[in-house]
């Protein structure tokens, strides 16, 4: 019996060995300003916690440049957007080729593309952009991913703009409050501290998304979703307003070790109350919305805990 109970702890030991082994995890997360970097922060804190003598980078990003990094080498976890995911996963442009490592661990929450213009402007539609100047991103970042994919449905491309910027959030703010841009677009939780600042030097509001341009979006990727931002988000906003927009999630690179997943999906799930100090739409999220689809495949050291917990079949 000693012996046997001998071999079992090695086996332990050796396990706890093998998830302690020092390791170096790149973390890519978003732009400075907006809600993905102070999250990633408070995630790799968590995660950190959980891989015993693991050092967590936390590295700037945006969605579709961290799904690239993550393909070629260069990111091992990252918060993700689905639409840049999935077309990292189909191979659509920018991916020259369908990604091979992206690998789903948990859906967060949902986001919200917003055209935000000046409120007296005389613009309607996104098709009253034309020949205006707007700043609709950094390159590499969902949010100009879906930028280019709005103005396409309204048969706009950046050819028909007098200037067109891609600066990150706070600078974007500083152009649109100093008169620079009529517009900008983001893609971004609700409230956006983005727009609530920028609307305090110059009256601000959000261009609706019709219907048929909806389902215009929806037909390039299937992750584009209808949302809406209910009255009240911002002052004086005098109703809903339809937009489009997707989920952030975290993902990381196929190559983790099974047991790394496991225990940081374990460590995030169970410290997910944490992350609505953080950022808002965090607040309330569920375990079962954590484990839910989103066309990815899962990760298996994330599935063997969600099967575990029930979550998932």
């Amino acid at each position: 019996m000693r012996k046997w109970r001998a071999v079992a702890l090695a086996l332990a030991g050796m396990s706890w060995a093998g998830l302690a082994q020092a390791a170096d995890y790149r973390f890519m997360t978003g732009p400075q300003g907006g809600a993905w970097y102070p999250l990633g922060g408070a995630l790799g804190n968590v995660i950190g916690k959980a891989l015993p003598g693991t050092n967590i980078q936390i590295l700037p990003g945006g969605g579709v440049r961290n799904a690239l990094a993550i393909e070629i080498g260069k990111a091992d976890i990252a918060l993700g957007n689905a639409v840049s995911t999935i077309d990292g996963v189909a191979g659509r442009p920018p991916f020259k080729k369908p990604a091979t490592k992206l690998r789903n661990v948990a859906t967060f929450y949902a986001q919200y593309f917003q055209a935000v213009v000046v409120a007296d402007a005389g613009i309607e539609t996104i098709a009253d952009l034309k020949g205006k100047a707007i700043a609709v991103g950094l390159r590499g970042d969902s949010g100009e991913q879906l930028a280019r994919d709005a103005l396409s449905v309204y048969g706009l491309t950046y050819d028909d703009f007098s200037d067109v910027n891609h600066l990150n959030y706070s600078d974007t703010v500083a152009l649109f409050q100093d008169g620079h841009i009529d517009v900008f677009m983001i893609q971004t939780t609700l409230p956006s501290s983005a727009v609530m600042e920028a609307g305090t030097s110059r009256p601000a509001r959000i261009l609706a998304i019709a219907d048929d341009k909806l389902a215009a979006l929806s037909r390039i990727n299937q992750q584009y979703l209808r949302r809406v931002i209910p009255d009240g988000t911002y002052p004086d906003q005098g109703g809903d307003i339809q937009t489009f927009g997707s989920w952030t999630h975290l993902m990381v690179s196929a190559d983790l070790p099974d047991d790394h997943v496991y225990a940081l999906t374990k460590a995030v799930v169970e410290a997910r109350a944490e992350f609505g100090n953080v950022v808002q739409a965090m607040a309330g999220i569920t375990a079962e919305q954590m484990a839910a689809p989103i066309g990815v495949a899962m990760h298996p050291g994330a599935e063997r805990y969600y099967r575990e917990q029930g979550l998932i079949n």
